[in-house]
């Protein structure tokens, strides 16, 4: 078990590291304008990252079990289509978590 001060210390490294992931690109760039390789990443990684995320979250389905199967198609269907409704990542997210949640533990068992 970790003493206070090495928790502490954990802590302190974590929001200076943090803080700094989000003061570089600022420092970077101040006022100039942001290359437009930067500003195409921006618009790319999250949706890439999304469907790495859905690849990796349904990657066990190949085993055809439906108490495996099922839950998640579900709760995917409900994410995009939540998605496609709200256009709110952290919403579309949500929603497809807790479902999938209360799917495996409530219906799938």
């Amino acid at each position: 078990m970790l003493s206070t001060s090495q928790m502490l210390i954990t802590v302190l490294v974590a929001g200076v590291v943090t803080f700094a992931t989000r003061l570089i690109p600022f420092a970077a760039f101040g006022k100039r304008e942001v290359p437009k390789i930067i500003k195409y990443l921006g618009d790319i990684m999250p949706p890439a990252i999304i469907g790495i995320l859905i690849i990796y979250c349904i990657k066990d389905g190949y085993t055809f079990d439906v108490n495996t199967l099922a839950p998640q198609l579900i709760a995917i269907t409900l994410t995009v289509i939540v998605h496609l409704w709200k256009r709110n990542t952290l919403i579309s997210i949500s929603v497809g978590t807790v479902s999938y949640m209360l799917l495996i533990h409530y219906i799938f068992i």
